[in-house]
């Protein structure tokens, strides 16, 4: 029995994907639920698996194809796998130098196994620098430029004194290597939005320092009893301003608004966007009615949205709509930037490092952990002074964390 292999139904905000990687070839058997093909879209990669136990029989779509929602992409023939495994064997002996038939290759992403396969790597030479050995789009292309231009001898006689020097080695100094590779569908589409927000919007940022010392201590008094209360969940600094922002949220709800065309669409909830780096690039998973969640809530949702985002899991659903989003650019060293609006959004808010600073603090010098918070909006609905006490306004709640709980 046949049975077609589609693509998803993608969403109206997503007109079409492209066939980031096959994972399995014609001929090789496949179990139920086997990662068959990984489809890459503006916002997410979607893995396609199958659907029973069989045979891949036919390929319609190829690598690098793009595809419609619902589009045909294979056929496969139903039936056991025992009775394929010799198929499989043969296509597995025929592409073992292959990416996708080798155990390391769960260890990269579709835009470092595409690389790998279009130039015929040897992925055991790669070196991994993600967590757990993952190797990224980077490490293939640092190893490839290494490779590229690793010493050589050639014949140079050059006279140095009375020795004559037959050959002198070539280092990478001697070349100039250049290697051009197309934008994965993802990257483009967040230049795209990225160029939008700044020709679309009247984009300015305004700054504030908070002192992180209140918010510290209570994290170091109760974590411990946090984690064991709450089945493992970790009490960090980013459920604190998710609860912050929406307080603030309340307070100027057109921070929380939107334009559509003439008219403004002020929403009467919460849903915070957390931007969450990956390899493919950055996205922003959205935490829905924030407002009501606690903040063991908050930490658990972030992290589950994180490892997923890192193992392309995260649906079209997760990235779709947010009313705010909160950035932390700390996390990688940053002391200070001004954050890019995420369109209909009119503002995000920018945390950095925290780092110790002489303040004065009545009349005496006194080391703080401080962080810069920046607050980008959109000046066409957002006057300034309403900026500024917004931004005023997290930093207070954070400052004084009590005030977040009593709402205050």
């Amino acid at each position: 029995m046949d049975i077609e292999i589609k693509a998803p139904a993608f969403p109206e905000s997503i007109a079409d994907g492209e066939v980031a990687a096959w994972h399995k070839s014609e001929g090789e058997a496949v179990a139920r639920d086997e990662l068959i093909v990984e489809i890459e879209t503006d916002k997410v990669v979607l893995e396609v698996v199958a659907p029973a136990d069989g045979v891949i029989t036919r390929i319609h779509a190829r690598q690098g194809d793009t595809v419609q929602s619902e589009q045909l992409l294979a056929v496969m023939e139903q039936g056991p796998v025992a009775a394929a495994t010799l198929a499989s064997k043969a296509a597995t002996i025929a592409t073992a130098t292959t990416v996708k038939d080798t155990a390391t290759a769960e260890l990269m992403g579709p835009a470092a196994r595409q690389l790998v396969e279009k130039h015929k790597l040897d992925i055991s030479a790669i070196k991994g620098s993600g967590k757990g050995g993952r190797i990224s789009k980077e490490d293939v292309l640092n190893y490839m430029n290494a490779r590229d231009v690793s010493p050589t001898t050639v014949p140079m006689p050059l006279s140095v004194g009375t020795a004559v020097v037959e050959k002198m080695p070539v280092g990478p100094s001697s070349e100039r290597v250049e290697r051009r590779v197309p934008m994965t569908r993802m990257r483009a589409k967040i230049a795209e939005r990225l160029l939008n927000a700044t020709h679309e919007t009247a984009m300015l940022s305004t700054f504030n320092e908070v002192n992180m010392a209140p918010v510290m201590a209570l994290r170091s008094k109760y974590k411990d009893q946090f984690e064991k209360t709450h089945n493992g969940t970790r009490l960090g600094f980013m459920g604190f301003f998710v609860k912050a922002a929406c307080e603030a949220l309340k307070r100027f709800p057109a921070v929380n608004a939107s334009i559509d065309g003439n008219d403004v669409v002020y929403h009467g909830y919460q849903d915070i966007g957390v931007a969450v780096s990956t390899e493919g690039g950055l996205v922003v998973p959205v935490l829905r009615d924030a407002d009501f969640m606690s903040l063991a809530d908050i930490e658990a949702a972030i992290r589950d949205m994180g490892l997923r985002a890192k193992d392309n899991k995260l649906s079209i659903e997760d990235m779709t709509g947010g009313t705010f989003t909160v950035t932390n650019g700390g996390v990688f060293g940053s002391l200070l930037s001004t954050p890019i609006l995420n369109p209909p959004q009119t503002g995000i808010l920018g945390m950095h490092k925290i780092q110790d600073r002489p303040m004065a603090v009545d009349g005496q010098v006194v080391v703080l952990p401080m962080m810069y918070l920046a607050l980008t909006y959109d000046h066409r609905l957002i006057d300034g002074k309403t900026a500024v006490q917004f931004l005023v306004a997290i930093k207070d709640l954070i400052e004084d964390p009590a005030r977040i709980l009593l709402q205050l």
